[in-house]
């Protein structure tokens, strides 16, 4: 994501909201980390959080704020079982606005005021380079990231050495190859264009995205008329952008943007252009996007995103105890992502500690790094999150000296050299005044082209 500055004092601000392990938010601006160790009590540490509170994708922050709340409410109840005591104090979430400069200087505030250990997040891919390569890396901070998706980040120079950037979700390289088999008419074959136009975010997210499905696409024969980048700040309108993408008369106009931008450029698509003929991504699975067009026009309109297997047990559990604990009535794409990324940082630390750590100021980034494959990888005993029993489980064997490989409502966390994992990538439309997932492609059925 390019780095622009904010427009606005407002922009410049950001928030810090800081949950305690029972799931209340407050605010504050200084939170030390606790350096004495309570007797009998095991060690804690902060953890951090980036996430889109304000801004082009706002609509999602709040998601990921308590899907990570949940995880870390699931860890310090089995952590109290078996360790005598929660393993994690603070949980400290900050607005990005979706805005890299923004991003960075919350969180290098969160890291200088409230010493966290980890960070999860973000869900822009942007955000999170931004925040990786300025902050957490050269902070010794590991960050494991719930919605970032810019293939980018599995050959990022500043983590060649560190290993310090991990993500709960798949690269959009297989996303671009999933929307490229759903244009081509290989998933319905009633469904299928030659001509395409993509309109994109000019950051790491979109500029990736597009050249992904871009490869897959020509790759089966199809012609891509034009790849039209858009700024990153939300502007009053795009009609120079679509004149360009529109100017050959493609046969479908692919979106790959955030909510905000969307709802201003395919209103100007329908009313300026009258061009209707749309496809989405992960990006724009948005309600807001989905109020402020109107049903009327996109109603069966398809996208991709990366997914999860819903008809799993760590899923299903996952939601209803999300559903329950935080009063949601539906789930938003990159959700469960976020709390598996809370969750694998929380079964790390707890490694950390079980192994003999006391001090929770020598658990560092790279300290928590070095389990992540050792609670989330192939070779140990396979339990599945969502659940606070199963959690339990999993810390318990921990403390038996087992190894575990944590799977969770997303797919599996099987880290690689990367630390990329492989999920589904998820088919999906609007229905009426809905999102509904119409498809899950297992990772495995994926070609690599």
């Amino acid at each position: 994501m390019s780095e622009h500055k904010s427009k606005t004092e407002d922009r410049r601000k950001f928030l810090l909201s800081i949950g305690a392990a029972g799931g209340s938010v407050m605010l504050s601006s200084t939170l030390p980390l606790r350096s004495a160790i309570a007797a009998g009590k095991p060690p804690t540490i902060n953890i951090g959080q980036i996430a889109p509170m304000t801004g082009a994708a706002a609509e999602f922050g709040p998601y990921y704020r308590d899907a990570v709340q949940m995880a870390i409410n699931h860890i310090n109840a089995a952590a109290e079982k078996v360790l005598g005591g929660p393993i994690i104090d603070k949980h400290v979430t900050v607005d990005t606005t979706t805005i890299p400069t923004v991003g960075v200087q919350a969180a290098r505030q969160m890291v200088d005021t409230d010493n966290v250990a980890a960070i999860v997040g973000g869900w822009s891919s942007g955000v999170t380079v931004a925040v990786a390569t300025s902050v957490s890396i050269p902070s010794d901070i590991l960050q494991v990231a719930n919605g970032a998706t810019s293939p980018l980040i599995t050959v990022l120079p500043a983590d060649a050495k560190a290993d310090l950037l991990y993500r709960t979700t798949a690269s959009d390289a297989l996303q671009g190859v999933v929307a490229a088999q759903l244009v081509n008419g290989e998933i319905y074959p009633d469904y299928k264009f030659k001509t395409v136009s993509t309109i994109y975010i000019n950051n790491p997210y979109g500029q990736g995205l597009s050249n992904s499905f871009t490869k897959a696409f020509e790759h089966r024969g199809g012609k891509v008329l034009a790849e039209v980048p858009h700024p990153e700040e939300v502007q009053p309108t795009y009609k120079s952008e679509l004149s360009k993408a529109l100017k050959d008369k493609p046969d479908l106009l692919i979106a790959i943007s955030y909510p905000s931008h969307s709802t201003v450029f395919i209103k100007e698509s329908r009313d300026i252009f009258d061009y209707t003929s749309w496809q989405f991504t992960d990006g724009n699975a948005s309600l807001d996007l989905l109020k402020a067009v109107g049903a009327k026009d996109l109603d069966g309109k398809l996208g991709t995103a990366q997914g999860e297997d819903t008809t799993t047990t760590a899923y299903k559990d996952f939601a209803k105890h999300f559903t329950t604990d935080f009063k949601y009535d539906t789930i938003r794409p990159f959700t469960a992502a976020a709390y598996d990324a809370g969750m694998v940082i929380g079964l790390a630390l707890a490694k950390v500690i079980i192994d003999g750590q006391t001090d929770g100021s020598k658990i560092t980034g790279s300290v928590l790094r070095d389990q992540l494959r050792t609670v989330a990888g192939p070779g140990g005993t396979k339990i599945e999150g969502g659940d606070p029993a199963r959690v339990l489980e999993m810390l318990k064997a921990l403390k038996a000296g087992q190894d575990i490989d944590y799977t969770g409502p997303s797919g599996p966390c099987d880290f690689d050299k990367n630390g990329d994992v492989i999920t589904p990538i998820n088919i999906w439309k609007f229905s009426g005044d809905k999102i509904e997932t119409v498809e899950t492609r297992p990772a495995t059925s994926i070609p690599k082209e």
